[in-house]
């Protein structure tokens, strides 16, 4: 590199902020340049760089730089008219743009909470509309009952009804015991151990007994039925069903839901009687209460009324449970992901939903004096 070649630097000698550059600045002399940019005063008032030969985009985005850290105007910044296009175009893309803003998650946040009540708000329609169009076509078959699929109904029974009756059963006789023991361990201080008998039994028969049925079914069946019916809806075999002239409600839906409506209150009343014969049990082993005490007790404070409350709630949650796993299951879009997800939507929805409405049931038969 020549000397005529090699990047230069001068002061003006009226105004030593007024910088002069000359030479080449260009990639080749950008090391050189840097050098002689290290020479240029504090305080910068202007750049002349019309004294440059060649110039290119490294060497403009020198020249940009110093001119930003002296934050001169663009009126301080003479270049050659040859070189003004190259020194816009560096410009627009050198902009410095201000730094994004610390993101602490809470649009995203508030994103997936919309997408979730929105998706909500979706299903709550889909699951209303389902359901109407189910008891629109239940409806139907009182004026053609040819069309009830009895030996699929009896068959959903046994898998929904008769299958789960000792799962059911155990768990409300193991939960039944551990209510009477906790009931047991606070009222011993006051000695009123007696009155287990009554936690036992109005806990069983207005809430535990159906709740932990429903929660069962909504876990074991919900799942059977949205991996039965979407395994059917990958298949092709509801198109097919319907190229037959065949309504897949009547086929696959009914059947199920008839099912649920009648096995699980026979179930809700198994589960009573098991989560009863666990308070007894306690009482029998741990607060030497024997059973025909334990049995007089019941019978002497026992209501009714305890009972129809929980029988009564045993067909909404039917309902539910049939309809959410039955719509997850026409969901289906066709891979074995999507049955996987919708399985999984269908027990979540499910357990949920029948939580909910027990809550709600609860304090509108509290409020009615029931």
């Amino acid at each position: 590199m020549t000397s005529s070649q090699a990047p230069h630097l001068e002061q003006d000698a009226q105004d030593p902020g007024l910088i002069r550059l000359s030479g080449q600045w260009t990639l080749r002399t950008a090391l050189a340049a840097a050098e002689v940019l290290r020479d240029a005063p504090e305080k910068v008032t202007g750049i002349d760089a019309s004294g440059i030969t060649q110039l290119d985009s490294a060497g403009v985005l020198q020249v940009l730089r110093v001119a930003h850290r002296a934050d001169l105007a663009e009126e301080a910044l003479v270049f050659r008219d040859e070189h003004q296009a190259l020194v816009c175009t560096i410009e627009e893309v050198a902009d410095d743009r201000p730094r994004a803003k610390r993101d602490f998650g809470v649009l995203a946040a508030l994103e997936r909470l919309g997408v979730s009540v929105h998706g909500m708000g979706h299903n709550i329609v889909a699951l209303a509309s389902f359901l109407g169009e189910n008891l629109v076509k239940g409806a139907r078959l009182l004026k053609e009952p040819r069309r009830f699929r009895l030996t699929a109904t009896v068959a959903q029974m046994e898998q929904v009804g008769l299958d789960a009756v000792p799962l059911v059963a155990l768990l409300s006789y193991l939960v039944g015991a551990v209510i009477a023991f906790l009931g047991s361990t606070i009222l011993r201080d006051f000695g009123a151990e007696i009155y287990v008998v009554e936690l036992v039994s109005i806990a069983f028969l207005r809430e535990f007994a159906v709740l932990l049925t429903a929660i069962v079914l909504a876990g074991r069946t919900a799942s059977a039925f949205t991996a039965q019916i979407g395994a059917m809806k990958a298949r092709e075999e509801i198109d097919a069903m319907k190229t037959l002239g065949l309504d897949p409600i009547d086929l696959l839906v009914l059947p199920r839901l008839v099912a649920l409506l009648v096995t699980l209150p026979l179930l809700t009343f198994i589960a009573m009687a098991a989560g009863l014969a666990g308070g007894i049990t306690v009482g029998a082993f741990d607060l030497d209460i024997p059973p025909q005490m334990y049995i007089a007790r019941m019978h002497e404070t026992m209501e009714v009324r305890n009972m129809l409350v929980g029988l009564s709630k045993a067909p909404v949650f039917a309902l539910v449970i049939g309809l959410i796993g039955c719509l997850e299951g026409l969901k289906v879009e066709g891979t074995a992901q999507s049955v996987g997800e919708r399985t999984t939507s269908s027990v979540v929805q499910a357990i949920s939903l029948v939580i909910i409405l027990d809550a709600f049931a609860a304090l509108w038969f509290m409020k009615m004096g029931w």
